[in-house]
């Protein structure tokens, strides 16, 4: 069958990698088999760590695979972690081909194509590689440079403050923007903070819904810096747990990266942020600018360390939603 016949399966098995969580040290994967004439007869997709990947999942849901095509968004893997390798098992199966949109760029679990085929199966790779990237980005960016992805966060008035002179600053931004920096947090392993942020303002670094209650997931709270965590802190009752890291940031998002955590959202305070911006260690920035002006110096960044405009940060903007009267704006650095 020409390579098309399998973009519709392949964005079957990407609707259904959707399904999957979005935190934790395993990517989203989907998985369908197809038989000769195009029809999907079974699905599958990856739960979380510790559970059958998508391919299996899949194979478990015919008595046999023999002469099926896999449609995978993901390379299989070719490894033993806390599950077996997907490459073998689909050899084992009897499946005659794997399409699959995406190269595993893992040092240990890259090479499933390579099996598949000395096994004598056809691999097609590449199917719709460009429509599933967003899957596996965070995945794909932390694997590639031993880190967990960075998602930095602030709101501000137009005119870019975050607080008024006096330092008050609930609320800058709208309730809708809130809820939605609430599911973003959900959608991360870890929220970082900075000591003086975590002893000034004391926050609970929860993920909560528009009524109040905790999402499922919860990110690990970090604090980041030499002054101890007080004793008194809300921090030590969090449902995820407390981290306290100090050190250079590079040692210690590759301490965070070999613990699993793959994403951290970063909500400053200033210090922290700039920090990391000036390190080049933020991959992605959500801000939330409130249609207030507020004047003075409270910032959500000071000295980045850039002299000229040529030497600017250019950003590239994913998108632009306007949430209850806040624009709340995405943008990527370029890697």
């Amino acid at each position: 069958m020409p390579i098309s016949t399998y973009d519709d399966a392949m964005r079957r098995a990407r609707e259904l990698a959707e399904r999957g969580p979005r935190t934790g040290e395993n990517p989203q994967v989907g998985c369908v088999l197809v038989d000769d004439a195009g029809t999907i007869v079974a699905e599958g997709w990856h739960r979380g760590a510790g559970t059958a990947h998508a391919e299996v999942d899949a194979l478990s849901k015919v008595e046999s695979a023999r002469g099926l095509t896999a449609v995978v968004t993901l390379e299989p893997c070719n490894h033993t972690g806390r599950t077996g390798p997907c490459a073998q098992a689909l050899i084992e199966a009897g499946v005659s081909r794997v399409v699959y949109s995406l190269d595993d760029p893992g040092q240990k679990s890259s090479g499933g194509a390579d099996t598949l085929r000395a096994a004598g199966i056809e691999v097609i790779a590449g199917v719709l590689s460009g429509e599933g990237y967003h899957l596996v980005e965070r995945w794909l960016t932390a694997n590639r440079l031993g880190r967990p992805w960075v998602t930095a966060k602030w709101g501000s008035s137009l005119d870019g403050r975050t607080a008024a002179t006096d330092g008050t600053s609930q609320w800058i931004t709208s309730a809708e923007s809130r809820t939605y920096i609430h599911l973003l947090r959900s959608q991360h392993d870890t929220i970082a903070i900075g000591t003086g942020t975590a002893i000034a303002d004391n926050p609970s670094l929860t993920a909560r819904t528009a009524d109040g209650n905790l999402f499922p997931n919860q990110p690990l709270a970090v604090v980041i810096g030499d002054t101890p965590l007080p004793a008194g802190s809300g921090l030590w009752s969090h449902p995820r747990g407390v981290l306290q890291e100090s050190g250079p940031l590079v040692e210690i998002l590759e301490r965070l990266y070999n613990i699993g955590i793959r994403s951290l959202f970063l909500e400053g305070g200033p210090r922290l942020m700039n920090s990391f911006i000036r390190e080049g260690l933020v991959d992605e920035y959500v801000v939330c600018l409130a249609p207030i002006l507020l004047g003075g110096d409270k910032t959500a960044t000071s000295d980045l360390g850039i002299g000229t405009l040529t030497d600017a940060r250019r950003l590239n903007v994913s998108s632009t939603e306007v949430m209850g009267g806040t624009i709340v704006i995405t943008a990527r650095e370029a890697h």
